[in-house]
C-alpha cells in the first residue's frame, strides 16, 4: 500500500505512526483537516488483520469527522486514531503511551472514546496530555445523545418519504443492540415502533427484546425483513452489492459510520428509490456531546443540539432534491461549503 497515494487521495494532513515496544503499544493518528478548528476524533481499539486495515480504517474515518463536524457547524476539524490491540495487553501502558504521542501533538489533535475504548481509557491518556474529552464525571457516555440524534434524524427522513415526522406503527429494523441501538430501541418503542433487532450479543438482543417488545432475527437475516426504516448501528460497510439487492425498505437510517462500503452503493439506494440518511450527519450526536465539554455547554444544551440534525437533514434533502444529486453527494456538499467559506475568512488579516 502506498500510504502517501491514500492521503493525497482524501486531502489529509497528517498521519503519525506510533510505536511503544515495551507496552506492545501500536498506533495511528490521521488528522484530515484542521480548517474549522482542531482536529477531533475519538480512539479505535481493534483487532485488525493487518496495518493495511488500520490504515484503511483510520483515513476513512478521519475523513468522514471533518464532514461530520463542518455539517453539524461545529469549530472543529476532522481526526481519528486507531490502536492496533494485542492480546493480554496492558491496557494502562497502552493508553497512556497513546497518550504521549497525542501530546507530542500540540492541540492538532484531540481525541475521545470510540469502538473498543471506554471512559476509563480516556482517563489513562488524561494522565498523558489534557487533548482529550470524554472524560468520567464530565459528558461522560455519547450513546444517549448519539441515538437522540439518529431518532430525530430518522423522524426528518420520515417527514420527506411518508409526509409525516411520526414513526408510531412503523417498523424499523435495527442492526446492533450496544449503546446506540439500544437508547435508538427506546426512542422508537415510546412513540409506538415496531422493532425488529439483532446482534452478534444475545445478551443484547435479549435485553431490548425484552424491554422493548422487539422481535429477534438473525445477524444476515436483518438486511430482508420487510420494514419502513433499515437502521445500522453496529459497524460499518454494510451496504454492499448483496445487501442492497435484499433491502426492503424505504430509509435507511442509523447510527453506524462509514455504512456504505463504497461511494456507488449510495447511488444504487438511490435508483431503488430508498433514501439514505448519510451516516456522518446523522450521527453526529456523539461528536456533539464531546464538543460541550470542550465549550462548556450542559447536558441539555448537548441534546438541543444534537435535536438540530432534524432541520439539517431537510436542507440536505432539499439540496440533493434541488440539484438532482444522491443524498450522500448533498451531504458532502454541505460541509465543503462551510469549509471553503471558512477558509476564505481566515485569509482576511486580523
Amino acid at each position: 500500500m502506498d500510504i502517501f497515494e491514500q492521503m493525497a487521495g482524501g486531502d489529509h494532513e497528517q498521519v503519525v505512526y506510533c510505536r511503544e515496544a515495551s507496552s506492545g503499544y501500536r498506533g495511528l493518528i490521521a488528522i484530515h483537516n484542521t480548517t474549522l478548528g482542531p482536529a477531533l476524533g475519538g480512539t479505535r481499539f481493534w483487532h485488525y488483520k493487518s496495518e493495511s486495515d488500520a490504515v484503511v480504517d483510520v483515513l476513512r474515518l478521519s475523513r468522514g469527522m471533518t464532514y461530520k463536524a463542518a455539517v453539524a457547524g461545529l469549530s472543529l476539524g476532522g481526526g481519528k486514531s486507531v490502536v492496533m490491540a494485542e492480546k493480554g495487553a496492558d491496557r494502562e501502558a497502552v493508553f497512556r503511551a497513546h497518550g504521549r504521542f497525542i501530546e507530542s501533538l500540540k492541540g492538532r489533535y484531540i481525541t475521545a472514546e470510540d469502538v473498543g475504548t471506554s471512559p476509563v481509557d480516556m482517563d489513562y491518556i488524561k494522565l498523558e496530555t489534557s487533548h482529550v474529552v470524554g472524560l468520567q464525571g464530565r459528558s461522560g457516555d455519547p450513546s444517549p445523545v448519539t441515538a437522540y440524534g439518529v431518532y430525530r434524524g430518522m423522524k426528518a427522513a420520515a417527514k420527506v418519504r411518508f409526509g409525516s415526522d411520526s414513526l408510531a406503527g412503523k417498523t424499523v429494523a435495527v442492526q446492533g443492540c450496544g449503546h446506540v441501538g439500544y437508547y435508538l430501541c427506546a426512542y422508537l418503542h415510546d412513540e409506538g415502533a415496531r422493532l425488529v433487532v439483532t446482534d452478534i450479543d444475545t445478551d443484547k438482543v435479549k435485553r431490548v427484546t425484552e424491554e422493548f417488545r422487539a422481535r429477534a432475527v438473525g445477524l444476515d437475516e436483518i438486511y430482508g425483513v420487510q420494514a419502513d426504516v433499515f437502521a445500522p448501528c453496529a459497524l460499518g460497510s454494510v451496504i454492499t452489492d448483496a445487501t442492497v439487492k435484499q433491502l426492503k425498505v424505504r430509509i435507511v437510517a442509523g447510527g453506524a459510520n462509514n455504512q456504505l462500503a463504497e461511494e456507488r452503493h449510495g447511488d444504487e439506494l438511490e435508483a431503488k428509490g430508498i433514501l439514505y440518511t448519510p451516516d456522518y450527519v446523522l450521527n453526529a450526536g456523539g461528536l456533539i456531546n464531546v464538543n460541550s465539554e470542550l465549550e462548556g455547554w450542559s447536558a441539555e444544551r448537548a441534546k438541543v443540539k444534537a435535536g438540530e440534525i432534524y432541520d439539517t437533514l431537510l436542507r440536505l434533502f432539499e439540496l440533493a432534491k434541488a440539484e438532482g444529486i444522491p443524498t450522500y453527494r448533498a451531504a458532502d456538499r454541505l460541509a465543503e461549503r462551510r469549509i471553503e467559506a471558512v477558509a476564505k475568512l481566515k485569509r482576511t488579516w486580523v
